[in-house]
């Protein structure tokens, strides 16, 4: 880690914050005069002697990264003064790259007013560079945003720390600007939105799993008062057309006769047909024969895992996941009785957010309310209960975060299509997405198919479930979706059964299922500190056993391995009296390496329970079909899990968004040697009247599919990995998913159904060499 110290007096009354107009140009830049300062964190005017705020000294600290004073004017990105930092982030060499504001003791913020912290970032290259920022408080409690820095740019960003939209809890995942600027704010992303403004312990600035290095310039690091907030910015966002309403970009649909004259030139160049290289199910016919069994398998071919489809032909799944209308709907600020909704089972095997539209009739209709102002004033119109588009109106019983715990929702998606296709637009739409999908180069589908597909055994699948229930639960402390089951519970056993079963019931032992993906994104822990990898050991132990099972479990598994309680005392450096007080639940915050060593056994233990339990009853019902896994997020999975799902899982698989897949990053594949399989991905922009980029950024729909291809690359030249699937098919609404918020430009197609060609031509360029680069040893 290098380390910078700067000097300068903090100035609390200098007014004089200036950006650069014409970004894309620096060297012909205008300066012009925005937010008031309140005072400078650091300027790098006078670089050799140290910067001082208030009584606080500020460090630079640089991470897997070089950094040198510049001196200059605009033309190389010194936008206030004439010195600059510029950092070289190594992102090639390393995983993660950062630099990170520090002070020696720390900030108290909490006298400023709204208020935000600014900064000046020049990128003098030709690749646009998606930067993290998180800043922590003296309770450890932290606020992350991201942005996109685009390529040969200058321009002035910030981060709101305390105002209007941090305490409006508005259902959409990123809120528009709250007021006008030139700047650019950082996108909220996730964490604690009004953190403890008397003790900001840093701010850090990071990049991760980038391709390549990138080199920024930052100047004049500053806090700033923030404008008047518009009272009205979160007012009449979405159109007729669930599009941003009040401003311009390409591919927005102006009227009904426009979606109609566009889907009618589109269907016109469908075909539906396969490339010549592929086989019945998408295989590589080209390629070598292997044995067919009837149904997909894998194998591994010249040192690489492959897919193998039942003809016997090699096969790499490159796909797109959640095609369905469940996620297409959002929350439209209106409630009804509760006495009136038809309330979950006990016995549902599917969770709410993966449910249709659940329409809303009779008496329910009657007790219509306006639960929230602020999500019903979002919407320039909706139709009335007695039109025809009405029909796409539903409810949702449940939601994970926003402004209402429940709520009518509104699918401008599912009602365009009725616009496109007339009343028959369900069947027009399965058809036509396809023959989009063939045409397009996929070789299959991804995750959360709408079962309406499985049977036209046209195009290859793979089916989904999930295990929910009233069975026991435990924690890993940060049990972001929901906590984890506890598998050692006989119950889990039975609500697997259970969804197995209706799985099974949905395919009819198909053969263009590939497989079956259960569960989705689960905290199992992460790996950084004893406490979050060890997590659920370390909650579970604290519990008694006769409340929960993998409790029981583990006190069994290590009376069993110690005996006497003094020995297990003796070897985790603890005082437990006996091995009742250790069954009653124990509460440890030391570690010894022996003590590690055991909560590594008993994740373990734990894991493999899990995956056995999910395997076996899979595969009872359904022995032609893979199991592919549980679909590990890279914030939620630990060694021990990851091996515990190879040891029982056909396929692991991993959701992953960033960049591409760093080697570093990447290198337990080749302990675990299992096929693996990228189960989500995705980048987005703004250029289309989203609000939110997505989890990867990108500056415009052309490096968005630049992206793709580049993402693609990593994946089809790693020797595991047999597949990667696009999350997802449409855009998120404007207004956020009626389960959680999220509003990303991550589809290949908009709200009005209207494909990103710059999308289309990339998926087409990738898929045209699939196999001959994939295999392209065995093309010698």
């Amino acid at each position: 880690m290098y380390y910078l110290s700067m000097s300068k007096k903090a100035s609390l009354l200098g007014f004089g914050l200036f950006v650069l107009m014409g970004c894309n140009d620096p060297a012909q830049s205008q300066k012009k005069a925005d937010s008031p300062r309140l005072s400078s964190i650091m300027s790098f005017e006078d670089a050799q002697a140290g910067l001082v705020l208030s009584e606080n000294n500020t460090s630079l600290l640089l991470e897997n990264s070089l950094g040198k004073v510049i001196s200059g004017d605009a033309s190389n990105g010194i936008l206030q003064g004439d010195k600059a930092y510029q950092i070289t982030l190594q992102a090639k060499e390393h995983y993660k790259s950062a630099f990170t504001l520090k002070p020696k003791t720390s900030w108290n913020w909490s006298q400023l007013g709204h208020f935000s912290v600014a900064l000046n970032i020049t990128n003098p290259t030709e690749q646009s560079t998606h930067l993290f920022t998180q800043i922590e408080d003296g309770k450890n409690q932290l606020h992350n945003r991201s942005v996109i820095i685009p390529k040969q740019s200058s321009n002035t960003y910030y981060i709101e720390l305390s105002g209007d939209d941090l305490e409006i809890e508005s259902g959409i995942r990123s809120n528009p600007p709250a007021w006008q600027s030139i700047d650019t704010p950082f996108i909220w992303r996730w964490g604690v939105k009004q953190l403890d403004l008397t003790s900001i312990k840093h701010i850090k600035f990071t990049v991760a799993s980038l391709l390549a290095d990138r080199t920024l310039v930052i100047d004049d690091i500053r806090l700033v008062k923030n404008p008047t907030s518009e009272p009205d910015y979160l007012a009449n966002l979405v159109d007729r057309h669930g599009q941003r309403n009040g401003i311009e970009y390409a591919n927005k649909i102006a009227s009904d006769d426009e979606l109609k004259q566009r889907s009618r030139a589109e269907l016109a160049t469908l075909t539906g047909e396969r490339l010549p290289d592929r086989s019945k199910f998408g295989g590589w016919k080209k390629g070598p024969k292997l044995a067919a069994t009837g149904f997909f398998r894998t194998e591994k071919i010249d040192g690489q895992w492959s897919l193998v489809d039942p003809e016997g032909y090699l096969f790499y799944s490159i796909g797109i996941a959640n095609v369905r209308m469940a996620n297409t709907s959002t929350i439209t600020g209106i409630d009804f009785s509760s006495q009136h909704i038809e309330q979950r089972t006990s016995d549902d095997v599917t969770p709410e957010d993966s449910k249709g539209l659940n329409t809303i009739t009779g008496e329910a209709l009657k007790s219509k309310f306006v639960a929230s102002d602020t999500r019903f004033n979002m919407f320039s119109w909706l139709p009335t209960y007695d039109e025809p588009l009405a029909k796409h109106y539903g409810y949702r019983r449940e939601v994970h975060s926003g402004a209402l715990k429940q709520g009518e929702t509104y699918s401008f998606y599912q009602a365009n299509l009725e616009r496109k296709y007339g009343a028959d637009f369900l069947t027009q739409w399965r058809d036509t997405t396809v023959d989009r999908m063939i045409d397009w180069g996929f070789t299959s589908f991804g995750n959360w198919i709408d079962p309406m597909f499985y049977q036209l055994n046209r195009f290859p699948y793979f089916a989904n479930g999930w295990i929910i229930g009233d069975f026991k639960k435990v924690s890993s402390g940060a049990d972001y979706w929901s906590p984890l089951p506890d598998p050692f519970d006989p119950k889990f056993a039975e609500r697997a059964k259970a969804t197995m079963a209706t799985i099974a019931a949905e395919v009819k032992n198909n053969p263009w299922c590939v497989g079956v993906f259960i569960d989705n994104e689960k905290s199992w822990g992460r790996e950084g500190s004893i406490e979050s990898q060890y997590g659920i050991v370390i909650h579970t132990l604290a519990r008694d056993n006769t409340d929960s099972p993998t409790k029981a479990v583990f006190s069994r598994l290590m009376q069993n391995k110690y005996k006497d309680i003094n020995a297990l005392n003796q070897s985790w450096n603890t005082q437990i009296a006996s091995w009742q007080a250790f069954n009653k639940g124990v509460k440890l915050n030391t570690y010894t390496d022996a003590q590690i060593a055991d909560y590594s056994a008993l994740l373990s233990a734990y894991a493999n329970e899990y995956f056995n339990v999910v395997n076996t009853e899979l595969k009872a019902v359904m022995p032609n079909h893979l199991y592919m896994g549980v679909r590990f997020a890279d914030w939620g999975m630990t060694p021990e899990v990851v091996q515990a799902a190879a040891e029982h899982a056909d396929v692991v698989s991993y959701n992953f968004y960033k960049e591409g897949l760093h080697p570093s990053h990447w290198q337990f594949l080749a302990q675990i040697d299992k096929p693996s399989i990228i189960g989500e991905f995705h980048m987005g922009a703004t250029d289309t009247g989203l609000l939110n980029p997505g989890l990867v950024h990108t500056a415009s729909q052309a490096e968005r599919a630049q992206a793709y291809k580049d993402y693609m690359a990593t994946v089809l030249d790693n020797p595991y990995f047999v597949g990667a699937h696009w999350f997802q098919y449409t855009d998120s609404p404007l207004t956020g998913r009626a389960y959680d918020g999220e509003n990303y430009n991550v589809g290949f197609v908009s709200v009005t159904d209207s494909p990103y060609q710059e999308m289309v031509e990339a998926v087409k360029a990738v898929g045209s060499t699939l196999y001959t680069r994939k295999y392209k040893k065995l093309t010698q």
